[in-house]
């Protein structure tokens, strides 16, 4: 097994990308220590995948002394840390007119703030272990929809901090990389978008210039790529920012060749 004896904390892992990844490190043999903020989610994962095998810690990212504890708490689990998996994210829409400082700094407190805490608190552990952090970041940090500014920003900030550790650890040989995660199809994301008004079944109604391939990517599809990650088959590599969607994300000219032969 690809992960047998690592132990990985994943923030924000009692649904979506995050539980998906718990599910997929421990099949690969590695012990997880859950996040969320949902006690019952989160006990009730715990006890699916096994109390030898997984803990849960409950509490906010939006506190800036959570993750001073729960970095204390995840070691105590199991008695260290391997990899950090910074997932958790706060998604919220906002143009700019929407976004006041509240907003702002409540979605730059969970996506930026606290994943830089975390690795703060955990770096002498990764230092023992020769550990890992991968950043669970978004394509939209390269620019962004216009309803999610501060959502963008703070992935964008997401990826800056990565390749800024990555370059400062790396002679600590802890290593510090990045999954910019395109369109997901999560249960979350299918709610939202029913929300949105599209209708029941709308993921088989997308255009082909949106899934070329066919179809959305899946969070298992975002939990295989993160196995090769958090384990040692990825070593000596840090500084990565890998995009993990269907087609080019910078330049990218979306193929019509069809269009002209009508």
């Amino acid at each position: 097994m690809r992960l047998q004896d690592h132990v990985i904390l994943i923030t924000g892992s009692t649904t979506g990308i995050g539980e998906f990844m718990a599910r997929r490190f421990v099949a690969e043999g590695a012990k997880v220590i859950l996040h969320g903020r949902d006690a019952a989610r989160g006990e009730a994962l715990r006890k699916e995948l096994g109390e030898d095998k997984s803990a849960f810690c409950q509490g906010s990212l939006e506190d800036a002394a959570y993750p001073e504890k729960l970095a204390a708490d995840a070691i105590a689990a199991f008695g260290k840390v391997d990899a950090l998996v910074n997932n958790a994210a706060l998604t919220i829409r906002g143009r700019i007119a929407d976004t006041d400082a509240t907003f702002f700094d409540r979605m730059m407190a969970v996506n930026a703030r606290a994943p830089m805490l975390l690795i703060r608190a955990l770096l002498p552990e990764l230092k023992k272990n020769r550990g890992v952090v991968l950043n669970i970041g978004s394509v939209l940090a390269h620019c962004g929809q216009a309803n999610m500014l501060a959502y963008s920003m703070s992935k964008g900030a997401l990826m800056t901090m990565t390749r800024n550790l990555a370059d400062s650890l790396g002679m600590d040989r802890v290593r510090v990389n990045q999954l910019n995660v395109g369109w997901t199809l999560t249960d979350n994301e299918y709610q939202v978008k029913i929300g949105d008004g599209l209708g029941e079944g709308w993921p088989e109604r997308l255009p082909p210039q949106v899934v070329p391939m066919g179809r959305l990517l899946q969070p298992e599809d975002i939990a295989a790529a993160a196995v090769y990650w958090v384990g040692r088959e990825s070593y000596p590599v840090t500084g990565t920012v890998a995009e993990l969607e269907q087609y080019p994300i910078i330049g990218r000219y979306a193929n019509a060749e069809g269009d002209d032969k009508k």
